[in-house]
Parts: C-alpha cells; structure tokens; sequence
C-alpha cells in the first residue's frame, strides 16, 4: 500500500531497529510507495513512512530492491562530495559517500545476501542506511 512521507524531523531521527519476517508487509508498503514516488526518488528507508526498522528500498540498475538489516561491512578509502535530496526533506545538501561499498543484507524473501555497489547505486544505499541512525542530510 502506498504510504505518506514523514516530513517530521523529529519522527525521522528516532532511530531503527533490526526488522523480522513479521515485518514483510513494510517491505511491500516500501516498494509500493517508491514505485509511486519514483519520478522525485531512487531510494527510501522504512522511517520515511513512519515505521522504524532497518528496511530499505533503492534502484539497482533499473529495478527497486529491497534490503532487510542492510549493513556496510567494507567500504573503499576513495569517497567523493556531492549533493543529495531527500524525499522527507526539502531542497539539497552536501554529503560524503564511499565511491565503493560491501553490503551484508536479506532480500525481501529473507535470503542472505552480499553484494558490492559502486558509485549512485552505493550513494543511495548510503543515504538510506543513514535513515536508521536518525541521520538527516
């Protein structure tokens, strides 16, 4: 189902918790609300539609995927400045990402994963792991 965006600062730097396969209905409301939103959006964390869990969805390539309990397990020393929007926020603002990181994950089917994700692809998932901290670009 397709949810509202948080918008409350607040609301969006409690921080999450690790998700459960009791959790799988968020992961389909996630995909559902990115899909609807993806004109204005590449990635969104559980938090951005209230719900705190360590759930995100971003564009691979050129489908949305889910990642349950992602978590950064290797990253390069080589990063870059850019600037990055946020669905929950208004405007832009300057970030530093890893150009190259190793992701330890389960898929939306619970199955475990790792995988490396370069350039874009790594900035989202950067950005959305943030999300779990209550890290608010």
């Amino acid at each position: 189902m397709v949810k509202d965006i948080v918008k409350d600062k607040a609301v969006l730097s409690i921080k999450s918790e690790p998700a459960t396969k009791a959790d799988i209905q968020v992961v389909r409301d996630l995909l559902d609300t990115v899909k609807a939103n993806e004109e204005r959006c590449v990635g969104m964390a559980a938090n951005m539609i209230g719900v705190h869990k360590t759930i995100l969805v971003a564009l691979i390539g050129d489908e949305y995927i889910a990642m349950i309990n992602p978590k950064i397990v290797d990253k390069s020393k080589e990063t870059y400045d850019t600037e990055e929007g946020c669905l929950s926020l208004s405007g832009v603002r300057p970030v530093t990402r890893h150009r190259i990181i190793t992701v330890e994950y389960m898929d939306k089917k619970f199955k475990r994963r790792r995988d490396i994700f370069r350039d874009f692809e790594a900035e989202i998932i950067q950005h959305e792991i943030d999300h779990f901290s209550g890290i608010i670009i």
